[in-house]
């Protein structure tokens, strides 16, 4: 992809090349990678897009061997690069969810994480840059994301995945039909603001009972600051200092 641009993660820890039009990575992915505990050996990123979860997740913990699986070419393209550019080690294997290559199906990992598609577009107007729509809008259900995440984790790992809230009642009936001891982390984006975003977990084989989790406050200030940031001191050192947002 020739039209990209460099872009800092972890306080420039990282630097990701990403496409200058179309899917953009933000802060999501680099929460969602901030919650994989550390005692974990293999993780598998599910639409791993530029690598931006699986490359911060990499740099976090570096002991641990990364995967992704990226379905569009050019994506998957600068993911490698930007493994590559960052000298992390992250395998990008490219293929379909639905339809895994057999170097995927044939292994199983500790950990499964996944950034679905937010919007389902029966409801909502896709967007015109392909790569965009691909990463946004829901081209496979979110069935098949699930159920590609339980697939691919070993007995007692754990599945982990961020979506909009508004998304959260079909994520629970998937999770508790294929996983156990399921578990969710609202994401709140200021005090006494509804939560816009959840991360939720399960565990293959697990049995303890749901668990609905306190929430994670984004920002500190009531309403938009501008321009300067203003995220919650949690929030910030993931974001700028990699460290861990564990579960409760």
């Amino acid at each position: 992809m020739d039209d990209a641009t460099q872009d800092g993660f972890l306080g420039g820890r990282i630097k990701l090349w990403q496409p200058r039009k179309g899917y953009r990575a933000g802060v999501d992915p680099v929460i969602l990678a901030a919650t994989v505990p550390g005692d974990v050996r293999c993780v598998l990123d599910v639409g791993c897009g530029v690598g931006a979860a699986g490359l911060c997740l990499a740099a976090r913990l570096p002991d641990v061997a990364v995967t992704g699986l990226e379905v569009q070419p050019d994506y998957a393209a600068l993911a490698r690069r930007n493994a590559r550019d960052n000298a992390l080690d992250f395998d990008v294997i490219e293929g379909d969810l639905a339809d895994m290559p057999r170097t995927l199906r044939d292994r199983q990992f500790d950990h499964v994480i996944a950034n679905p598609p937010y919007f389902r577009r029966d409801q909502t107007t896709p967007a015109q840059d392909a790569g965009r729509e691909t990463a946004m809008g829901e081209g496979a259900p979110l069935s098949a994301w699930v159920e590609a995440c339980a697939r691919r984790v070993r007995d007692r790992g754990e599945v982990t995945m961020i979506q909009r809230a508004e998304r959260l009642p079909e994520l629970l009936a998937l999770f508790t039909g294929l996983l156990g001891s399921v578990r969710v982390l609202p994401l709140i984006p200021r005090a006494g603001r509804d939560s816009q975003l959840v991360l939720i977990r399960g565990q293959k084989g697990g049995r303890a009972d749901f668990r609905l989790h306190a929430g994670v406050q984004i920002h500190v200030s009531p309403t938009h600051a501008g321009d300067r940031p203003d995220y919650a001191p949690a929030i910030r050192t993931v974001l700028h200092d990699a460290a861990a947002l564990p579960f409760p």
